[in-house]
Formats: C-alpha cells, structure tokens, sequence
C-alpha cells in the first residue's frame, strides 16, 4: 500500500525526459487536448506574481525608416534609433525595405513546419545546440527551473550555415530568404547605431558584426492554463541586436522602468531589440532590457519569428569588450573584455536569463 509521500513523489528529470523523448513537443501537448499542463510547466511563485503586474499602456518606440539614405532626414532617424536603444532597448521599424509578401510568407512558412502532423514533426525533434538545424521544445528544458510553454525550429546561417537540405522542405525557401531580409535590415539598424555613437556607419560591419547568424521560428500554441506558466521566461538576449517578426497574436512585454509594456503586433513592423553585447561593446550607452513572452490562451498559435546577430563564434580566444573610440577620462570602461568561450560558457550553462553575462563583466 503507497504512504503519502510516495503517492506525492515527483522525478522532475524522469517527467522531462519522457516529455523529451516523446517529441511531440508543447504543440502535441496543446493538440492531445490535455486540460491542465504537466507539473514541470508550472513557473515559481515568483514568476507567476510578477505576470500579474499590471502593464502599462505606453508602445516601445516606432521608427519609420523610408527616408534613411536621405541626408536631409538621416541624422534624424539616427538620433531616434539611438535615442530608443539608449532608453528602451527595444523599437519597431517600418518602412524597412522587406516586401510585405516575404514577410507574410515567413509567418505562413513557420506557421506550417509547427502545423505538421505530430509525426512527421517527431522525425526532425532533435536536442543538439549549437549548430545546424535543431527542432525542440525550450532550449534550456534540462536548465531551467520551469519549463516554457513553446516550441522553436532553430537554424545556424552563419558563420557555419546548416546544409539547406537539412532545413524542413515546409518552409526551406522562406527561411534562406528571411535570412537575407533580416540581414539587410539589422546592417541598416547598425549602421544608424554605431553612427548613434559618433562613429562610422560601417564600424559594427567592419567588426562582423553580423557574421555569426541564428534563425529561430517559435511556436506557442494555445495553453490550457496560461496562469500557471509563461510563453518564455523573463530573460535579456546575448548576441548584439535581434530581429523578430510576430503574427497578429499578443504576447510580448517588455520591461520599462517598473512595469511591462504589451507590444502590440504591427502588420509589416519588424522589431529590434539590444542585446547583451552590445551593451557591453557600447560601454553601457545602448542597453539591453528584459522581455518575455505570455503564454498564449488564444485558440490561434502565436508565431514569432526571430534572427539573431552576433560577432563571428568560431575564434573562442577573439576578445571584444567596450570600443577603445567611446572611452575617455570621463568615460572610463564599466566591463571587461570577454572571450567568445566565456560567452559561451556563459549561455550554454544554464537557463535562459536576464543579463547575467553583463553583470559578470562589470569592473
């Protein structure tokens, strides 16, 4: 006869792993039509309170960029997106050059991967970080405390691209093309930065600062008790600058001052977001800031699709730290330099988090 305790005993590794193996994914879950969500899903009391903080009303920063090869309005949208790197972390560009088809078609591309019949999405679920193609439920599900409500297909463009045979023939096409879209757009971005700063345009490109490249398709599919857990945890990104781009589904928040802002999602907007290291390299001028993604009670996936931007991660010795040009006498350094093994080091560690990496490098 089972006492109580036994009857209460809970292997949080053995629940993982079986999840895990049976790679069906939060998608499988959300379509087995399940009621309450497995007990590794459910967030710390910490983290639940905190999702009842009431969010504001105010909307990240909107920059329309069609007037950027103007000289007449360049120094303007320049003194905007530095502005807003400086005291959000966050905006939305429009007007950026992607056609509005490419943009649609990614979303359709991503929407139809995670679509799949379980089955056949079970064939590509694989846990290996770090190169290639990789489609799996959270990234961290064996390093963080609590699991996240959504699924990613992963995929590495760069520097050591994944053979394009091996991406999912579902959306193969609109991944390479959204690769080369969001390139364009994020070398705009920092182009405008690095002129935010005082220096030339193509400093940061000069630095390859967009050689190491990381495509990542979410899915978070509708949950059954979005009280109980998050879409993705509260956490910063790593890399230098993010580019995502989100279906009409709500979701994210971002921190601004004490509270969460909702970012509404807007048709043909794309979103850019500070990481990091670009923290660190701007010696604290532009700023990284905490988001996280609700999860989803709509019947309707969300799907966000995001690009990731980063210096080249085959030299682990390579050394970056706050650009020589930005420090004077009374701008002394606030970090160290780092290697790009710290920085990974540092990632693949532990759970997603909230910049970690920035506090470890302050002098």
């Amino acid at each position: 006869m089972a006492t109580g305790d036994e009857t209460f005993s809970y292997d949080h590794m053995k629940e993982l792993k079986e999840f895990d193996n049976s790679k069906i994914g939060v998608k499988g879950l959300s379509e087995s039509g399940i009621t309450t969500i497995p007990v590794f899903f459910i967030q710390p009391p910490e983290t639940l309170s905190d999702l009842k903080s009431s969010s504001t009303c105010t909307e990240i920063p909107l920059i329309d960029l069609s007037n950027v090869n103007s000289d007449l309005h360049r120094p303007k949208i320049v003194e905007q997106i530095s502005e807003a790197a400086r005291t959000w972390g966050f905006f939305q560009v429009i007007n950026h050059g992607v056609p509005v088809l490419a943009l649609d078609e990614i979303i359709v591309g991503i929407k139809a991967f995670h679509e799949q019949p379980t089955e056949v999405r079970g064939k590509q679920y694989v846990r290996e970080e770090g190169r290639g193609v990789m489609y799996a439920s959270n990234n961290d599900l064996y390093r963080s405390k609590a699991a996240s409500w959504y699924d990613s297909l992963q995929v590495w463009m760069a520097p050591e691209p994944a053979k394009v045979e091996d991406i999912p023939a579902v959306c193969r096409r609109e991944v390479v093309e959204w690769d080369m879209h969001a390139k364009k757009v994020a070398t705009t971005v920092m182009e405008l930065l690095s002129q935010g700063l005082g220096l030339e345009p193509g400093k940061f490109d000069e630095l390859g600062f967009s050689d190491t490249r990381l495509f990542m398709g979410h899915c978070y599919p509708y949950c059954p008790q979005p009280d109980l857990t998050v879409g993705i945890k509260s956490h910063t990104d790593y890399g230098l600058l993010t580019v995502l781009l989100q279906n009409q589904v709500h979701g994210l928040q971002v921190k601004h001052g004490d509270g969460w802002v909702n970012v509404k999602p807007l048709r043909e907007g794309l979103i850019i977001n500070i990481g990091d290291s670009l923290q660190i390299i701007s010696n604290g001028e532009y700023k990284s800031v905490e988001h996280r993604v609700l999860a989803n009670s709509s019947k309707e996936s969300r799907i966000s699709v995001v690009e990731f931007f980063q210096v080249d991660k085959r030299n682990e010795s390579c050394s970056y730290g706050p650009l020589p040009e930005l420090l004077s006498p009374e701008k002394p350094a606030i970090y160290r330099n780092f290697t790009m093994r710290e920085f990974q080091e540092n990632f693949y560690s532990k759970e997603i988090d909230s910049k970690s990496l920035v506090e470890k490098l302050k002098l």
